[in-house]
Order: C-alpha cells, then sequence, then structure tokens
C-alpha cells in the first residue's frame, strides 16, 4: 500500500557509453511527487532547452525497463531537422531516477507523471507514448490532461494533447479474470520476490523475449540501473501492482484510465497501437480491447516483435511517419482508412455491382435452371471412382438463406469476424455467402500456410467465429485461436434452425452497405509473413465482375477451379463451380485425370489452375484415356496465375486442350486481376527483359514508380516505355486496405500521380505490387521481379527474371535464381539452379557447375557471374508452390560461398 517503505537510492545519471545513448540527453529533474514531497527524476530530453521542436514526444516506460527503451525513437527524432522533441522519464523507483522508499500505485504513478510534466513546463503540442504498464500510466495522465484547459490563467496547461502513441499494453483488464500470460506464474505464492528483486530473472527473461536477439551489450544497457536488491525493488513493486481481481487496491485506477480512454476515443484523439504479436503477458486480448475501445485507432502489427516492441528496427520509422500523417497534418487522406479515391475526369459514378450472394437468388428462381447443377464436388481419398455431389441453384440459395438466419441465432453479429477453415465446395460457398449476407466478415486463409502461418493469420485478425472441418477446430483448441467454433459438421444443424425461424416469418438483417467490410483475405506468404487484405462489399463485387470477363465464365459456363478462392467466385457469376479432387493445399496434386473427370462432370467451358498444377498435369498427361482427352479437348479458356507460367508450358497446355485459349492474367491479392494476356499475345510480344502479363484489363490503369541508382522506387509515376520501376496498379477492384498494418498500407499507397492518371482511375485507387517492371511501346506490362529482389551492386541495379530467363536457355538449366552476394560496393552477381536432370546428372547435393555449364551461363546472361550454383531444388511459395524465395537464396549462397555450413536450401 502507499506509504510502505522500501530502500531509499538517490537518482543518477547512467553511463556514457552505453550502446545508442547519447550522454547529452540525460537531466535530473526535481518534481513534486503524488505525496507533495520533492522526488528526482532521470529524464532522457533531446531538447533540454526547448528549441525549435515541433512538438514533445512524452515517453513512458514499462516494467522492467527503463528510459534506454526510447533510445531509437530519441535518435530518429533527433536526426531531422525540425523535429519532435522527445522526453522519456525513468519512473521513480525505476531506472536511474530516485528509489524514495515508498510503493507507488497505478494512481500514484499518474499524478507522479502530472507533477513531472509540470515541473518541464512543457508547452504546445505533446503526445504521450507508452508502452507496457507505462502505457497505462501515460493514458491516464492523457485522459487528466484532455480535461484540463489550456492556457496559463485559472490553472490551465500550456499543453495541447496532440495524440497517444502505446505498445503493447492495456486498455482494460476484467476485474474477474486472473493474472494475464506469464504474469499468473510470477504472482504465484513465494515466486515474485524471488525472480523479480531477489534475483534478476524477470529482468533477463524479458531482455531475452525479442527475436532477433539483443546484442548482450544492449541486454546489459537494461540491466545497468538493477544491479542489486534494493536498485530492484521497484520492479518488484511494479508486478504486485498489477491490478488482479476487484479487492486490488489499484482496480479503481485501472478503472478510471479505461473510462478516461473512452473519453479519449470520444474526443477522436489521433491514437496509435503497435503491436507485438509474441507477447507472452498482453496477449490478442489486449489488441482486440483498444480496436474496440477506441475504433479510430490505427494499429500496426510488427511482424515477428515479441513484447519489446519499441526494440523493433523500424519502429521508430513507423511512429515518426504515423505522427507525421496523422497528427502533423491531420487533413490529409488517412492511407489506412477504405483506400483513399479520386473522382475520375469527368466525375461519373462508378457502377455498383450486384453482391456476391445475388446471383444464387436469380438462378433459384428462374424455374428453366433452378435444378441445375450449382457447385460440383468431385469425390476424393476412398470415394474416388465414386458419383460427384451435386448442388443445384434451389439448394444452394436455400441452403444459404437457411445458414444465414442461423448464423443469427447462433449469435453471429454484422461486423464480426467470422475464419472459414473448410474446404472448397457447396458448405464453404454456402457458409460464406450466408455469412456475407448478414454483414459478418469472412476471415479467408489458405490452409498452404501451414499451421504456424494459419495459426498467425487467424489470431491477427481477431476472429469472433470460426467455422472450421474438425482438423481445423482441433487445432484452434490446441492453439488457443480467438472465437467460438462450429464445426462443419454442425452446418445442417444450424441450416434447420434457421429454416424453422425462416418460417416462422423470421427476416433476415438488411443487406450490408456497399462500403462497409466484407472479408479478410490472407496473401500467400510468399513475400514475407502473410497479410491480411481487407475488401468491402462493394470491392468484392467489382473484384468477382473483374475476374468473370477474364475467366470467361457466366450462366452456361461452368468453371473448374483448382486454386481455392477462386472456387467461390463461380456461383457469383452464375457459373456452375467444379471442384477436382485433389488436395487444395498441395496444387501439385491435381492430376490430368482428376482435371478432365471434372471437366467432364459439368461440361466446364473454363479452368483456373496454378502454375504448379499446369506442370502436373501435364506431367501425367501420358494417363489419360481417351474420354478424358476429348473432355478436356472441349475446354476454352485455361487460366493460371499467381506465379510465372512459361511459354513451352503455355504451348504444351494447348497441345493437350487445343481450343483453349491459355492465359495468364497478372495480379495479386490486393488487386486481381490486374493485366491480362493469352498464349498468342505472349508469343506476339517474343523475348523481353522479364515476362510480359499483357495490357490492364478494363478499368485498371498500370504506371511504374522508376528506380533510383540504389534500386529503389519513388512516388512519382509514370507511364514511359522502356522506363524499369515498381509496378503500381490503380483501380476499382483495389483493396480498400491492410488489415492492422498502418505502415505497411500507408507505403503501399503512397504514390504522387500525375493529373492524367489520376483521371484514368475510376475511384482511384492505388497499390503499390513490390514487384518491378516496365511498360512496352505498346501498352503491355513486363515483370522484371520482386523490389526486394533486385541486386545492386557497385555498376549497376540488377532485375533478375530477364537474366534467369536467359540462364534457363542453357541446356542442363531448369530453373534459375538470380542473387547478390556481399556489401554493395563489392556485390557479386550468382545463379543458383535446379538441373535438367535430362541433360546432366540428378543433383543430390549443393554442387559448383562445371566449367562447361558455368561458362556457359555467364555466356548466356552476358553477366559476369562470380558462381553458377546447382540445388536439388529452390526453394518456393506454399500457395503456389512456384514463386522462388530468392531472399532465402540469397543468404544461403552468402553462407556457402564463405565457406559455411549452410543446410539444405529447400
Amino acid at each position: 500500500m502507499s506509504g510502505a517503505r522500501l530502500s531509499a537510492l538517490p537518482a543518477v545519471t547512467p553511463a556514457p557509453d552505453l550502446p545508442g545513448w547519447d550522454p547529452r540527453w540525460s537531466r535530473l529533474v526535481e518534481a513534486v511527487d503524488h505525496e507533495g514531497r520533492v522526488r528526482t527524476w532521470h529524464v532522457l530530453d533531446t531538447a533540454p532547452e526547448g528549441g525549435d521542436a515541433i512538438g514533445t514526444l512524452l515517453c513512458v516506460h514499462g516494467n522492467p525497463t527503463w528510459s534506454y527503451l526510447w533510445r531509437g525513437l530519441a535518435a530518429a527524432a533527433s536526426a531531422v531537422q525540425l523535429g519532435w522533441r522527445v522526453v522519456a522519464v525513468d519512473q521513480l523507483e525505476m531506472g536511474f531516477s530516485e528509489r524514495t522508499g515508498v510503493v507507488r500505485r497505478l494512481g500514484d504513478r499518474v499524478q507522479d507523471l502530472s507533477g513531472l510534466v509540470d515541473a518541464l513546463d512543457l508547452a504546445g503540442p505533446v503526445v504521450a507514448v507508452g508502452h507496457d504498464w507505462g502505457g497505462i500510466v501515460v493514458s491516464g495522465w492523457a485522459a487528466t490532461e484532455l480535461g484540463r484547459p489550456v492556457g496559463r490563467h485559472g490553472g490551465g496547461s500550456r499543453i495541447r494533447l496532440a495524440g497517444l502513441v502505446v505498445a503493447n499494453t492495456a486498455a482494460s483488464w476484467p476485474a474477474d479474470a486472473g493474472a494475464p500470460g506469464v504474469l499468473s506464474a510470477v504472482l504465484a505464492p513465494g515466486v515474485r520476490r524471488l525472480v523479480t528483486s531477489r534475483s534478476d530473472a524477470f529482468l533477463r527473461t524479458t531482455l531475452a523475449l525479442p527475436r532477433p536477439a539483443l546484442p548482450p551489450a544492449v541486454k546489459a544497457a537494461y540491466r545497468s540501473p538493477y544491479g542489486t536488491v534494493a536498485e530492484r525493488a521497484g520492479i518488484d513493486a511494479f508486478v504486485a501492482d498489477v491490478p488482479v481481481g476487484a479487492a486490488h487496491p489499484s482496480r479503481p485506477a485501472l478503472d478510471e484510465v479505461s473510462a478516461g480512454l473512452d473519453r479519449l476515443a470520444a474526443a477522436g484523439v489521433p491514437t496509435f497501437v503497435a503491436w507485438g504479436p509474441r507477447d507472452p503477458v498482453f496477449g490478442e486480448w489486449f489488441l482486440r480491447d483498444w480496436r474496440a475501445r477506441v475504433p479510430h485507432a490505427d494499429v500496426h502489427r510488427f511482424a515477428g516483435a515479441s513484447h519489446l516492441v519499441p526494440e523493433d528496427p523500424v519502429f521508430a520509422d513507423v511512429v515518426l511517419r504515423w505522427l507525421d500523417a496523422r497528427v502533423l497534418h491531420p487533413t490529409a487522406p488517412n492511407p489506412t482508412a477504405p483506400n483513399p479515391t479520386v473522382a475520375d475526369a469527368d466525375d461519373a459514378p462508378v457502377a455498383e455491382s450486384p453482391r456476391l450472394w445475388a446471383a444464387l437468388g436469380e438462378r433459384a428462381g428462374d424455374p428453366r435452371v433452378a435444378g441445375e447443377p450449382a457447385v460440383v464436388e468431385m469425390p476424393t481419398g476412398r470415394a474416388v471412382g465414386g458419383a460427384p455431389r451435386t448442388t443445384t441453384w434451389a439448394e444452394l440459395d436455400r441452403r444459404t438463406r437457411e445458414l444465414a438466419a442461423g448464423f443469427v441465432l447462433q449469435g453471429v453479429q454484422p461486423g464480426q469476424r467470422v475464419s472459414l477453415l473448410v474446404p472448397p465446395g457447396a458448405d464453404l460457398t454456402a457458409a460464406l455467402y450466408a455469412l456475407l449476407r448478414i454483414g459478418a466478415v469472412a476471415v479467408v486463409a489458405d490452409a498452404g500456410l501451414g499451421v504456424r502461418g494459419l495459426s498467425r493469420a487467424v489470431t491477427g485478425a481477431g476472429v469472433d467465429w470460426v467455422v472450421g472441418v474438425p482438423k481445423a477446430l482441433l487445432a484452434a483448441r490446441a492453439l488457443r485461436w480467438p472465437g467460438r467454433r462450429v464445426g462443419v459438421r454442425d452446418l445442417p444443424e444450424v441450416a434447420r434452425a434457421g429454416a424453422a425461424r425462416l418460417a416462422a416469418g423470421f427476416e433476415l438483417p438488411p443487406e450490408p452497405a456497399a462500403d462497409a467490410e466484407a472479408a479478410v483475405l490472407f496473401t500467400s506468404g510468399s513475400t514475407g509473413p502473410a497479410k491480411g487484405v481487407v475488401y468491402t462489399h462493394g470491392q468484392l463485387s467489382q473484384l468477382a465482375r473483374a475476374m468473370g470477363a477474364v475467366i470467361r465464365i457466366g450462366p452456361g459456363q461452368p468453371l473448374v477451379s483448382a486454386f481455392a478462392p477462386f472456387a467461390l467466385f463461380g456461383p457469383a457469376l452464375g457459373a456452375t463451380c467444379v471442384v477436382p479432387a485433389m488436395d487444395v493445399t498441395k496444387p501439385a496434386t491435381l492430376t490430368a485425370a482428376a482435371l478432365a473427370d471434372a471437366v467432364a462432370a459439368a461440361g466446364a467451358t473454363s479452368a483456373f489452375l496454378s502454375p504448379a498444377a499446369v506442370v502436373n498435369v501435364l506431367a501425367t498427361a501420358g494417363d489419360l484415356t481417351p474420354a478424358q482427352r476429348s473432355a478436356l479437348a472441349e475446354v476454352r479458356t485455361l487460366l493460371s496465375a499467381g506465379a510465372p507460367v512459361p511459354t513451352p508450358l503455355l504451348e504444351r497446355v494447348r497441345e493437350l486442350m487445343p481450343l483453349a485459349d491459355p492465359r495468364t492474367p497478372y495480379g495479386a491479392t490486393e488487386v486481381l486481376p490486374a493485366t491480362d494476356v493469352n498464349l498468342s499475345d505472349i508469343l506476339e510480344a517474343g523475348a523481353g527483359e522479364g515476362i510480359c502479363v499483357g495490357r490492364p484489363v478494363e478499368g485498371v490503369t498500370v504506371a511504374v514508380a522508376p528506380l533510383d541508382s540504389d534500386g529503389r522506387a519513388g512516388t512519382d509515376l509514370v507511364t514511359t516505355p522502356g522506363i524499369v520501376g515498381e509496378v503500381v496498379v490503380g483501380g476499382e477492384h483495389v483493396k480498400d486496405h491492410y488489415d492492422q498494418l498502418w505502415a505497411t498500407q500507408a507505403a503501399s499507397v503512397d504514390v504522387r500521380p500525375s493529373p492524367t492518371l489520376l483521371g484514368s482511375v475510376r475511384a482511384g485507387r492505388w497499390h503499390r505490387t513490390g514487384d518491378v517492371g516496365h511498360l512496352d511501346d505498346r501498352g503491355r506490362v513486363w515483370i522484371e521481379g520482386r523490389l526486394a529482389h533486385v541486386v545492386t551492386t557497385a555498376d549497376e541495379v540488377v532485375t533478375p527474371v530477364g537474366v534467369e530467363q536467359c540462364a534457363e536457355t542453357v541446356p542442363g538449366i531448369a530453373r534459375a535464381a538470380l542473387v547478390g552476394i556481399g556489401p554493395r560496393a563489392a556485390r557479386q552477381l550468382v545463379v543458383v539452379a535446379e538441373a535438367d536432370t535430362a541433360v546432366v546428372a540428378t543433383v543430390k547435393r549443393t554442387t559448383v557447375a562445371d566449367p562447361q555449364l558455368s561458362q556457359a551461363v555467364r555466356t548466356a546472361t552476358g553477366r559476369n557471374l562470380v558462381a553458377v550454383l546447382l540445388v536439388p531444388a529452390l526453394p518456393t511459395d506454399v500457395r503456389h508452390n512456384s514463386k522462388i524465395d530468392r531472399a532465402k537464396v540469397s543468404a544461403w549462397a552468402e553462407r556457402v560461398l564463405a565457406g559455411e555450413r549452410a543446410g539444405a536450401l529447400a
């Protein structure tokens, strides 16, 4: 309790040689605490004289750190000529501030901070910044400051509260809940003092959380003010003050902080929530609470970060960018609000497409087609060879309406997020359309992401419900995914309950608005952790319409989809969708026979395959029966997307499907399709630097942001032929925003299109794809690789795909990856390749290509390659099994050529 005595120690300044620390930042400040006594604080202050700062960042650390936590933010802010002043405090009893001998409760600490701020005589815009329990303290101060009048007269403040930045902290905590996360173990009887003050176990454990690990010298700097039991007493007192239970002395103070945050939210104070997803204390519940309590808050999840998220290498940059966008320039478009729009030249409204479920009712209401198949599922496993499962339009429409009513009865509400972990087929289609119809937000992530990737996606999305097969629900329980669970085996009962309610006159909720969130679709994870891409109902309908135009499907034009997400669009366009017999998590399991059987089952005229599926279909074509060959001969359109498809492969497809028009639309989860191209177009374009992906589809504009001499893309957009840059796509079916990735979203729309380009993009939405390429003089787009894979040497900027294509023309090279090794000034080019076993011997382990083959590759590429390495297989993405992970290849090649043990590559 307040007033209890601990050891008293004076405030001091830290050693001047701590890594990343500027000794000029240290100052000791006297201020009156909550007891009315003068105490001495150690404060990090980047501008102790005030200077010409544009405002102040008041930063408060948590337990068991100190102001050293904010050194990165202080350094970044100081590097700007007219930047923010950073004032980071060491709380009393912590860091290098005075050990007063007083046990301080949460409410005391809020008052103590107010006294310090008064002593510092801060003025002008102040942004409150806090981490861990420091986030709670500074939030309490901010709420108090919000209620104070501005101005010195009448006891007012010279401060204007300009914003709130919090990182891995609490907005509230239920009074009936136990201690959060691992704190429950720390608070166990006989444990707390042992690990917090009598030893430094609690401190060392906290410092062991970041990945990559903190350098030893940085860990030592964090420990420097906590070398003795007396110095660590504040750590113990802080843990003891965690308000667990309704009777805890700090419970009223925590409730007051929570109420204060409600007032901050109501006042619209700009708020940024930075989150490390791997925190063992402040887990996903806390982030969901922040999002619910402060709905307008911008959120950024730092992939891979744990509790000490301010230690993330990009934390300071992200915070400063947010301050610039949301505090200094609040009237500018918010990059993470629904994608900024600019009307087109004649201000013509963008036509609203019908909602995805509308076609079901139309087809079911037409007696001529109501009994025709809407979804056909080919038998798998032991059922192979049996009859397909067929669901008619009338059945699908009825099941969708019944499930919609049933989900409402279950308690699913508009805006709630529902993870769908159901294989493609009628069950998934009906469940998805039902959820969309009642305004729920569908969360769709490929099982191909693997258990860890899928768990990260579902947990990060903050789902309220999980609908899945037994295996998925088992994983949900074992991995403690959030949300209530509904098994796919329970869907018939949910539908029956809904049917009974509809029969009794129940009406479904009003249809969601066009700008309401409809779905969170996760990317493949081939370019980093999978990202959630948010689409509104209007955008999802526009996406379906654009895909239908490219795939050439609609009523009377059935589609075989071997790519799970697009199995859902067929019914929305009035087309029968056929799901072939295959493992949807492994595209390469689709055989030619399975494809032919799926085509024959519904007389499909179109097929959508991933590149890996195309490869296996051609590899197994020798097993086809005459009847199966005849079925494939009726296919008119074959689409393959997600990764480049070599032209020879498409030519072989035409041999198997002579009437087919092989097409390879280009796009991404964020905008699909962006361009379209068929085999004839590719052959007409001929060889070039990169892969020709055709011309933009209707409603889409493609431009490039030119690369500079360092291989970085700018923000100006051009459509000049031959200019190499990052490919930027604009159009009405571009994503709305990334989910809880403020910085990623901001970067993805950071472009400056010319007035002409602005006028060409209906609805004005833009997306930086992360691909590099160019446009030719006929308006065709050529992709030359990923921006992150561009190799910059001392002499040039090299995009990888063109070099790889040349390497792959050499007999003996099946597939190649170009990477760079070494520092920029001495960077060398390396080709790592899979061998063509029809020409060279099978490669069972890493091998340096023989001199003749190496020279042939150098000649073909025109590059002075330092090495040509042969490997059994190159690493590829999990969704398409096609995109080469060049970053992994580069790091591996660096180790190999340095003589280190590198292990297997794939």
